[in-house]
């Protein structure tokens, strides 16, 4: 009886201590915690590939459309002394910029950055671009003639008859701040007024302007080109114009997506791994594939024939940094304009 005992003693001391060797060598799950401002029915099967391909579990935290890109950015902000996020996921730079000037954001050259060009990413690292919105022009097609530049806004011929989204928010500002550098105090404060004296109406979102055009209560808007495309692929009687192509117009302003790693992340070396993935030629082609058809920053990435490769588009050219800093200076102004 006492010698079976020990055998059994010993049959459980082996179980036992194979259960906690097994313990001991299972790795710990490895963790990411992204803060997005990407739309969620584009950024969530991106995420999802990443933690199939990588077994990083991701926790992401996203934006509604009632923040308008800002939920979590102002989040971010409220963590600053205890960040809780590894990486941000913004569908713009310009945010980014406000991140780095309050000291939120930590550098990292990721290796996939180096063929994207200079102009969509901070030098210093603290901020990578990819693929990209452009900010197009929606046209009607019941209309005859086709508007080729932003300054259209302001043809007597066109009184009445165009709109575009409240430029308090969204990328209307961004575009806004935007015609400030590269036009200049005076001639930005010019074409707010004379979108004012040439009757342009203002909606309350991209997606409203491109919904009126679409409908043919006006002729023509200023959106983003996931918009645009969007009213396309329903069958709406609507084409896209990049506008200001010719070789003295100011060029299509170019609205990429940003990835950032936060300084005092808690899983800094996972958080590298899924800039690293965002940035990749892969995740490019997806997004352009996908329904909001955004435009690859990597050269010879596969797109569908709606997108104009970004090589062969005319760009605005503006720092981004000065961008950020002009859209938090002509808030008071865009307020005063919209009469609030």
């Amino acid at each position: 009886m006492k010698r079976l005992l020990l055998v059994l003693f010993a049959i459980n001391l082996v179980f036992l201590l194979a259960g906690c060797q097994n313990k001991k060598e299972s790795p710990k799950e490895k963790t990411v915690v992204v803060y997005v401002s990407e739309d969620q029915v584009f950024s969530e099967p991106i995420l999802r590939a990443f933690y199939e391909e990588t077994g990083i579990k991701v926790k992401a935290v996203y934006d509604t459309e009632e923040a308008k890109s800002t939920g979590v950015m102002n989040r971010l902000i409220s963590e600053r002394s205890n960040p809780r996020a590894d990486v941000y996921w913004a569908n713009e730079p310009i945010r980014a910029e406000v991140l780095r000037l309050k000291g939120i954001l930590t550098p990292y050259n990721s290796p996939n950055a180096k063929t994207i060009p200079q102009e969509f990413k901070d030098p210093d690292g603290y901020w990578t671009g990819f693929s990209a919105r452009a900010r197009v022009l929606i046209v009607n097609k019941k209309e005859m003639e086709r508007p080729q530049s932003i300054m259209d806004f302001l043809e007597p011929k066109w009184r009445g008859k165009a709109v575009i989204a409240n430029p308090l928010f969204g990328t209307t500002t961004s575009h806004i701040a935007a015609l400030f550098i590269v036009l200049g105090e005076k001639g930005a404060r010019d074409f707010l007024k004379g979108l004012k004296e040439n009757q342009v109406a203002i909606s309350t979102s991209n997606g409203e302007s491109a919904d009126f055009v679409a409908k043919g209560e006006y002729a023509f808007s200023l959106v983003d080109s996931d918009d645009a495309i969007s009213r396309m692929k329903k069958g709406f009687p609507v084409e896209m114009i990049y506008p200001d192509q010719k070789d003295k117009g100011l060029g299509c302003f170019i609205v990429p997506n940003a990835v950032m790693l936060i300084k005092g992340a808690p899983h800094p070396e996972e958080g590298k791994r899924l800039i690293d993935y965002l940035l990749s030629k892969e995740v490019e082609k997806r997004l352009a594939f996908s329904d909001c058809e955004q435009i690859p920053l990597h050269k010879g990435v596969e797109i569908p024939q709606n997108i104009v490769p970004i090589e062969n588009l005319k760009v605005m050219k503006v720092d981004y940094k000065l961008v950020a800093k002009k859209m938090m200076e002509i808030q008071p102004l865009l307020k005063k304009w919209m009469g609030l």
